[in-house]
C-alpha cells in the first residue's frame, strides 16, 4: 500500500445509533399554489440515502419525498437509461485480513454475531458486503508472516507433503464460515502475498522472485489451497497470481514480472488447475493503474489467456480508467478493483470524496465488476500487523476488545453495498458537472443512482428516467444512493 495523494486529518467515529436517523435530502416544489387549497400530498417515488462530509448524516434515509415530474426547470440533469447496460456486479466489500479475523475472532460471542450481521446480512441494518479478498498466507496485515509450506532452512518441499493451512486454521477460518452462515452466496477472492520462501531466489519474505524451477510446485500450492479450504466449506471464487507483483518493499511481499507471469499461467497453474477440475478464476495483475502495459502483455501471450479470468488493479498510482484501457484491448476479459486503503492521516470528507469518485463510481464506469477497500478491521493502533507491513492502515471498523466503531471506507462502501446487490447490472447514466454518478439495476428490478457531489456548495439537479424527473439536492461533498 502506499499513501494517497491529498493532505488530510484525522476523523471522529460517531455512534451507530446516527446511522439510521432522518436527515435532509431535498426536491424543489411543485406546488402552483393559489385558493388557499392544498394540494393533494405527493407519492413517494424514489427512497434516498446520504452520507454527508462533515459527519452530521451517517448512512441515513431522508425523509424528504420525491415524486417523479415533468415540470420542466434549470437544475442540472443525470438521466438514467436502463435500455444501455454494460458489466454485471460481483458485489461490493473488503480486504479481509488475518489481523481482521484475529480482532473479530477475540471479541465475545454476542458483540461478534452482532458486528457480522451488521456488515454481512441484508436485512434490517446490515450493509450487505457481498465480496471479500483474503490473503493466501500472510498479508503484511497478519501479525506474523507465514505461508502454508514453511520448511526449515535448506529443506524443500516440491509435493507439498508439508502443505497446511497454518495459522489460518486459528482465526481466519472460523470467521469466515461464520460469515458464510449469514451470506453464503459471498465472493471470496484469494491472493498471496509471497510464495515460501524456498520457492524464492532471495530466501526471503521480503521481494525476491519465484524460482522457475519452482513453478510447479507453486502451482501445486496453489491447488492445495483452494482444495483445503473447500475441504473446510469455503468455495474460492477466485484467486489473483501475484499481489502488487511490482512492490518489492513490502513484508511479506514477491517480485513477478509480466513475463514470468505468462509462463507461470500458461506453463503451470492454468494447466494444473484444469487437471484437478478446479474452476477457481485465474486473475493477473493485482497493481496499480499506471501500468495497464502489464496486463495486457501476459493477456497478449495466446497460450496463457484462455486461462485467465481477467485483471485486478488497486490505485496507489495511476488513473480509474487504466481499467477501460484493458477492457477495450480485451473485452471479452474481466475488471477487478480490488484494493485501496485509508490511513491513519486520512479525513472523512477528504477521503469520502476521493474515494468514492474513484473507487465505487470510477472502477465502475471504467468496467469493473467489484469494489474493494482495504481493510475490514484493525485496532485502535491500527494493528495487527507484520514487521515492516503498513502502520497506517485503518480498518472500516475499529475494534477495542469487544467495542467497535465505523470508520470512513464503512460508508464509502456501503453506500453501494446496502443497495446494489451481487447480479446487478451497470446502466448508462451521464455525467453531470460536478456530480460524478453511477447507476445499476438490481435482481429484482430496482434502479439505484449513486452520486457525489464533489463541489464544495450544494447542488441542485434532477434525475431523470424514461421521459420523467425527480428534483433534488446535495450538500457539498455529501454522497446519496436513490433507490426507485
Amino acid at each position: 500500500m502506499r499513501k494517497i495523494h491529498f493532505d488530510t486529518k484525522s476523523i471522529l467515529i460517531l455512534p451507530f445509533f446516527a446511522l439510521f436517523g432522518l436527515g435532509d435530502c431535498s426536491k424543489g416544489s411543485n406546488n402552483t399554489g393559489g385558493g388557499g387549497t392544498n394540494p393533494p400530498p405527493a407519492n413517494n417515488d424514489m427512497d434516498c440515502w446520504m452520507t454527508k462530509a462533515d459527519q452530521s448524516v451517517l448512512l441515513q434515509k431522508q425523509s424528504q419525498t420525491l415524486s417523479f415530474t415533468t415540470i420542466p426547470n434549470s437544475n442540472n440533469i443525470i438521466t438514467v437509461d436502463d435500455v444501455t447496460s454494460y458489466q454485471t456486479v460481483d458485489g461490493f466489500g473488503f480486504t479481509f485480513t488475518g489481523g481482521s479475523a484475529f480482532l473479530l475472532n477475540h471479541m465475545d460471542a454476542a458483540s461478534r454475531a452482532s458486528l457480522l450481521n451488521e456488515l454481512f446480512g441484508n436485512t434490517g441494518n446490515s450493509i450487505g458486503i457481498s465480496y471479500l479478498r483474503i490473503s493466501i498466507g500472510a498479508s503484511d496485515l497478519n501479525s506474523s508472516v507465514f505461508t502454508y509450506d514453511d520448511m526449515p532452512a535448506g529443506q524443500t518441499d516440491p509435493n507439498m507433503t508439508n502443505f497446511n493451512l497454518s495459522l489460518d486454521t486459528v482465526d481466519m477460518v472460523p470467521v469466515l464460515k461464520q460469515i458464510l452462515t449469514i451470506n453464503p452466496n459471498i465472493k471470496i477472492l484469494g491472493s498471496p502475498w509471497t510464495a515460501p520462501v524456498w520457492m524464492k531466489d532471495n530466501g526471503s519474505s521480503v521481494g525476491g522472485s519465484l524460482q522457475p524451477a519452482n513453478y510447479a510446485a507453486y502451482a501445486k500450492y496453489f491447488v492445495k489451497y483452494v482444495q483445503a479450504m473447500a475441504a473446510k466449506g469455503i468455495a474460492i471464487d477466485a484467486i489473483t497470481v501475484q499481489n502488487e507483483p511490482q512492490n518489492p518493499g513490502n513484508n511479506p511481499s514477491m517480485v513477478m514480472t509480466a513475463a514470468q507471469q505468462a509462463d507461470f499461467i500458461k506453463n503451470n497453474l492454468g494447466p494444473a488447475f484444469q487437471a484437478a477440475s478446479i474452476r477457481t478464476k485465474i486473475i493477473l495483475w493485482d497493481h496499480n493503474c499506471d501500468n495497464p502495459t502489464y496486463p495486457i502483455t501476459v493477456l497478449n501471450d495466446a497460450t496463457a489467456r484462455p486461462f485467465i479470468d481477467g485483471s485486478a488493479f488497486h490505485l496507489y498510482a495511476g488513473d480509474i480508467s487504466a481499467l477501460s484501457t484493458v477492457h477495450n484491448a480485451y473485452p471479452d476479459k474481466q475488471l477487478y478493483f480490488t484494493e485501496q486503503w485509508t490511513g491513519s492521516t486520512g479525513s472523512f470528507d477528504g477521503d469520502l470524496n476521493w474515494h468514492t469518485k474513484n473507487v465505487i463510481i470510477g472502477s465502475m464506469r471504467n468496467w469493473s465488476r467489484n469494489a474493494l477497500e482495504w481493510n475490514l478491521c484493525s485496532d485502535p493502533f491500527y494493528g495487527p500487523h507484520t514487521a515492516g507491513g503498513c502502520t497506517q492502515c485503518k480498518g472500516a471498523v475499529t475494534i477495542n476488545a469487544s467495542a467497535y466503531s465505523r470508520n470512513v471506507s464503512y460508508y464509502i462502501i456501503a453506500q453501494a453495498s446496502r443497495f446494489v446487490p451481487a447480479g446487478s447490472v451497470r446502466i448508462a447514466s451521464n455525467l453531470a458537472t460536478n456530480l460524478p454518478n453511477v447507476a445499476f439495476k438490481t435482481p429484482t428490478g430496482k434502479k439505484v443512482l449513486i452520486v457525489l457531489n464533489e463541489n464544495s456548495s450544494t447542488e441542485n439537479f434532477n434525475i431523470s428516467d424514461k421521459g420523467k424527473w425527480v428534483s433534488t439536492s446535495l450538500p457539498g461533498g455529501a454522497v446519496a444512493t436513490f433507490i426507485w
